[in-house]
């Protein structure tokens, strides 16, 4: 929403709120009436801090009576994470907005580099979303010095199987019983016709055989 509309809708609902407080929140109503427009008031309430999440608090900062910092716009207090999500409970879910890293900066360490590193539990499906600028790091120790290339990974787990997408690579690892040797790899032509019978996996291709994707049979 833009800077202009957000004030107007903000400036909207403080007056709706300030009305239902001075008229029927004052203790001079029926019961009946204060219970009715105290849910009215909890509802704008509601859209209030929606409302809030999406101003950049572009005014600056006032600072109120008992010594907060507040937006001069959306009435947010300064430094205070919102632990709260405000989304459909039918249709589509948007949490947040897509973060890509644009730095062209290596940063010291990855913590000062990263720019976003959640994760959500839906419906029993864990998906994380990490982004990061480049940044310094090791191998071996403090041995040898590397420089890790920026990077957005998506990763969503469900039922021992993990999918992880990143700039580079798409990999799926199906979760098996863990064994004293590490794991092989190899491309589909450096394995023996006869062993290639245990990957269950059909290749998608078109006529020109660009690979179009691929299906993994359980």
């Amino acid at each position: 929403m833009k800077k202009s509309h957000l004030k107007k809708e903000l400036n909207k609902l403080f007056k709706s709120l300030d009305f239902i407080s001075e008229n029927y929140l004052n203790g001079k109503s029926r019961k009946k009436d204060v219970d009715q427009f105290f849910t009215i008031y909890q509802q704008l309430g509601i859209a209030w801090e929606f409302l809030g999440l999406q101003c950049k608090h572009w005014d600056g900062y006032k600072r109120t009576r008992e010594g907060n910092e507040v937006c001069k716009i959306c009435g947010k207090v300064k430094s205070v994470d919102e632990s709260y999500y405000l989304i459909p409970k039918k249709g589509a879910k948007k949490i947040g907005f897509k973060v890509v890293p644009k730095s062209k900066k290596t940063f010291p360490t990855k913590k000062k580099a990263t720019l976003l590193n959640d994760t959500v539990n839906f419906h029993g499906a864990v998906l994380s979303v990490e982004a990061t600028n480049s940044y310094k790091s090791s191998l071996l120790g403090k041995k040898h010095e590397i420089t890790v290339a920026a990077d957005r990974i998506v990763t969503l787990k469900e039922r021992g199987i993990e999918c992880r997408i990143d700039n580079y690579l798409i990999n799926v690892k199906v979760q098996k019983p863990k064994k004293k040797k590490p794991p092989y790899g190899g491309f589909p032509w450096e394995i023996k016709k006869k062993d290639l019978k245990n990957f269950p996996v059909i290749f998608k291709f078109d006529d020109d055989y660009n690979f179009l994707g691929l299906t993994i049979l359980k």
